[in-house]
């Protein structure tokens, strides 16, 4: 990904809850985790969502995490579909639509869904995952999350 080491690139979302579309210095100063994520993928609903709720619990106050859902192929879901299928996940970040679908998907260079952006206090990005394997993409996440807030003190 050349985004890699670099400073964040400004994301283009859609308000899902009517709520006011964030942006990256609304986050400053904490580690942020963006999950690129479609409804339409079983790793996402399935390991990615869960793994990002997890995230929010175990790391309370310590990190951030921004949820996009993004459409690169496949059926579009409506803003109902979406709420209630976080809702029944129990989703506890805030979550918007990608505009145009994927734009700041493709921005981004994701690999698919899911895939995960991890930045820095200072906003560099740090890490650029695709996937939802509990064994590879999640437990890679994990680590980079650890050490990312372990230098955060």
């Amino acid at each position: 990904m050349e985004n890699l080491n670099k400073e964040i690139q400004p994301w283009h979302l859609e308000s899902i809850l009517d709520e006011k579309v964030p942006v990256y210095e609304d986050f400053k100063g904490k580690p942020l985790l963006i999950l690129f994520f479609y409804l339409g993928c079983p790793g996402c609903v399935g390991r990615a969502i869960p793994f990002a709720n997890k995230m929010v619990f175990e790391h309370s106050g310590k990190i951030n995490v921004l949820g996009i859902h993004s459409n690169f192929e496949g059926p579009e879901y409506s803003n109902g579909e979406i709420i209630q299928s976080l809702n029944a996940l129990h989703v506890r970040f805030p979550f918007f639509r990608d505009l145009g679908l994927a734009t700041t998907f493709f921005n981004y260079q994701a690999g698919g869904t899911p895939h995960w952006i991890l930045i820095n206090k200072e906003g560099i990005v740090i890490r650029s995952i695709f996937g939802s394997d509990p064994n590879r993409a999640l437990l890679w996440l994990d680590y980079a999350i650890m050490e990312e807030l372990d230098n955060s003190h």
